[in-house]
């Protein structure tokens, strides 16, 4: 039986480009504003035409009259442990769920989907609390903490999902050959999940690197701010130096953009494989 194929009138072509042109605008307009942003003078930032007067006058001051670079090493320890350990807890945590039936499993399953109901704002107050009793305010290791749980209920379920679409027949022919459950995971099945693995690091990192409300709440002081805390000093009540904050935007898209190079090609592959069973 074959099946017809229904071609689209021209005017619905029209409306199909047009509005794939819509959106293509739509995207690329904000980031391409802040990099032509980014080179203009201060006094030109608001203008509509575009970059006049070239100039890397916003990316100098921010690098050596700003505390940018003690903001972006803060942000590297944060963002490196964050992602460490959570990539760890989630994939242990998702292969443990996938593969072991344990008194507390299906709540545990719950606790981890129901947490990802709660809006950041409400949880702000209870977390903080929390982290001045433990002494962890202005600390990377509160903010770590702080960023795990958020990254790792997620990333749990996506982990679980991928480990469900590995054989068990994997598992038991590493029980065979005398492997412990942790050994079966660490040396079989987890180099078949560097797709699932790629994705809840990209998404654990795009997490502790962009994530603001968190990072302004928790670390007070210039020096101990993250860079997205760092950028908010460059808009404020006081005043607005949009150029250096236009240019400090740029570069810290740059790690985002190398990461995010590095992880494109496990994407695709592991969030498909991680949707198609639960």
């Amino acid at each position: 039986m074959t099946m017809r194929t229904q071609k689209r009138t021209p005017l619905a072509s029209f409306g199909l480009h047009a509005g794939l042109l819509v959106g293509t605008v739509c995207a690329l307009f904000p980031p391409l504003w802040l990099l032509v942003t980014s080179f203009k003078p201060k006094s030109e930032a608001f203008s509509a035409s575009l970059v006049r007067n070239f100039t890397f006058g916003n990316y100098t001051h921010v690098v050596n009259d700003t505390h940018f670079l003690t903001w972006f090493a803060n942000s590297l320890i944060v963002v490196i442990g964050t992602t460490l350990i959570g990539v760890f807890i989630a994939a242990t945590t998702g292969y443990a769920i996938s593969r072991f039936r344990f008194p507390g499993m299906r709540p545990l399953m719950w606790v981890l989907l129901i947490t990802q109901m709660f809006p950041m704002a409400v949880l702000i107050v209870p977390l903080y609390n929390t982290m001045a009793k433990l002494g962890l305010l202005n600390q990377p290791v509160g903010l770590i903490i702080t960023y795990l749980t958020i990254a790792v209920p997620f990333c749990a379920w996506m982990m679980k999902g991928f480990f469900d679409t590995i054989p068990v027949d994997i598992d038991e022919s590493g029980r065979v050959d005398g492997l412990n459950p942790f050994g079966t995971f660490w040396r079989l099945i987890l180099p078949l999940a560097k797709p699932g693995i790629a994705v809840t690091g990209f998404y654990t990192f795009v997490t502790a690197w962009a994530e603001v409300a968190y990072a302004t709440a928790f670390m007070t002081g210039e020096e101990n701010l993250t860079l997205a805390g760092g950028l908010q000093t460059f808009v404020n009540r006081y005043g607005s130096d949009w150029g250096s904050m236009t240019a400090a935007a740029v570069i810290i898209a740059v790690p985002a953009a190398v990461v995010f190079a590095f992880a494109q090609r496990h994407l695709v592959s592991g969030l498909t494989a991680g949707a198609t069973k639960s």
